[in-house]
């Protein structure tokens, strides 16, 4: 007999729970994406091509400088007072006057680097404007380039922005006048950075030149070097237009001249005028000036 309990049945396992009837959802469809209708493309018409400008051309019959009652104020002071004048081409005319007459205003303006309170200017029949400011060369009294550049720099810069410079007239100056194009500003000489302005200014082919004090920094042994170099570089279709007190060193290469006085004009007359009065210009303007 054994010693161990007989043994039990084992457990019926409880029954499995059925499976929970999922139904399955229906395919859903695709769907149904309508194309966009193709956009209209803009209906882009281009425009015509303009035509340039219609700028006015110089008037060879026009006198080469032209003004009207031009007139500069600067508050209650009066620089220029309705200053009348018509200068034709192929004259060298001296702008005398002491100083604080209004010489410089007066070239500024003409130049385009200073507005009229009133009046008119007219540069071969043309306003003050970028074509006037083409067919004149101004010389301003003071230095305006950088000191760091060197003379060459200096003239591929007015090469490259005048289309009237004469490079190989520029050069052929600067050896006249014993200037050395490698040459950096910062070491010439005040009279030396004049001379090289005035070559730049000279050696463009240009209707109207405006010079200011061009000799007023120069000793006085170089003062005819550079009036011949004026000269040289002048051609006979163009006028200059030269502002100085020093009338002694120019009387020799004027044509005309013009008297200025607190801004008002008192003569513009042939330097034969004063010559058939039996004296020099430049006794002419000292009794005039005389304090």
């Amino acid at each position: 007999m054994s010693e161990f309990p007989p043994s039990q049945p084992a457990p019926a396992a409880p029954p499995t729970p059925p499976a929970p009837a999922f139904a399955p959802e229906a395919p859903q469809p695709a769907p149904a994406f309508a194309p966009e209708a193709p956009r209209p493309t803009s209906a882009f018409v281009p425009e015509a091509p303009q035509a340039a400008p219609a700028f006015a051309a110089p008037s060879p019959s026009a006198p080469v400088l032209w003004c009207q009652n031009l007139t500069k104020t600067y508050g209650s002071a009066v620089a220029l007072d309705r200053f009348t004048i018509s200068v034709p081409a192929g004259r060298i005319v001296g702008l005398l006057g002491p100083n604080g007459s209004g010489k410089t205003t007066l070239l500024k303006m003409i130049a385009g680097v200073s507005h009229p309170t009133a009046g008119e200017v007219r540069v071969a029949g043309l306003p003050v404007g970028p074509q006037s400011k083409a067919l004149v060369s101004y010389l301003p009294e003071r230095p305006y380039f950088s000191r760091s550049m060197r003379v060459r720099e200096m003239l591929a810069y007015f090469a490259d922005f005048y289309a009237d410079f004469d490079s190989a007239l520029a050069h052929e100056m600067l050896g006249r006048l014993g200037v050395d194009p490698a040459a950096a500003c910062s070491t010439l000489s005040k009279g030396t950075v004049e001379k090289v302005q005035l070559t730049l200014v000279m050696a463009r082919h240009a209707a109207l030149y405006l010079l200011d004090e061009p000799i007023g920094g120069v000793d006085p042994a170089a003062r005819d070097y550079i009036l011949s170099t004026i000269i040289r570089a002048y051609r006979p279709q163009s006028t200059i237009i030269l502002s100085t007190h020093l009338v002694r060193d120019v009387e020799s290469v004027l044509d005309d001249f013009i008297l200025l006085r607190y801004g008002q004009m008192l003569l513009h007359a042939p330097v034969a005028y004063v010559r058939e009065k039996g004296t020099t210009l430049d006794a002419f303007f000292r009794e005039e000036f005389r304090c």
